[in-house]
C-alpha cells in the first residue's frame, strides 16, 4: 500500500516541488514529511501557513484513501495553527476517525521537527469523499 501511495504522491507536481515524502500509508494512518527550505518560509522566518495547510490537506486525503480506497478527494477541511513552524522538517500524521461507503471523517496533527524534537504546530480535520466511478471534471 505504501508503494501505491508513493506513486500517487509522485504524480502531484506541487508535492514534488516542496519535496514531500510519504513515509507511512496503511489502514491505521498516514505520515507525510516536508523538509523546511528557505523558499517555504514567509517574511517572519517560519513556514508559510499555506504550506502547512497543503500538508494537512494531503495527509487527510491519504488517510481517507486508506479507509475508502483509491479515487478520493478532499470535500472540506479546517485547520488550526497553534505554533509557528520553525525547524528543519514538517511531519503530518493523519487517520480516519470514521469511514462510511462514500466519505471518511479524518483528523491530522502537524508537527515541526526542531533539533530532533517534535512540536505540534497545527491540527486539522476534514471530510474525504470517494469519487464516483464515472466522475469527470464537472
Amino acid at each position: 500500500m505504501l508503494q501505491l501511495g508513493q506513486q500517487a504522491l509522485a504524480s502531484q507536481p506541487f508535492s514534488r516541488l516542496v519535496g514531500t515524502a510519504l513515509t507511512r500509508f496503511d489502514a491505521e494512518g498516514t505520515e507525510l514529511r516536508v523538509p523546511i527550505q528557505e523558499s517555504l518560509k514567509q517574511q517572519h522566518g517560519f513556514v508559510h501557513g499555506g504550506v502547512v495547510s497543503y500538508l494537512a490537506d494531503n495527509a487527510l486525503t491519504f488517510a481517507g484513501g486508506a479507509a475508502l480506497g483509491t479515487g478520493v478527494v478532499t470535500s472540506e477541511y479546517k485547520i488550526n495553527y497553534v505554533r509557528p513552524a520553525i525547524g528543519q522538517e514538517l511531519v503530518a500524521r493523519a487517520a480516519a476517525v470514521h469511514a462510511g461507503k462514500s466519505q471518511a471523517a479524518c483528523r491530522c496533527d502537524i508537527y515541526v521537527v526542531n533539533e530532533g524534537k517534535e512540536l505540534l504546530c497545527a491540527i486539522a480535520q476534514g471530510t474525504i469523499a470517494r469519487l464516483a466511478a464515472a466522475s469527470t471534471a464537472e
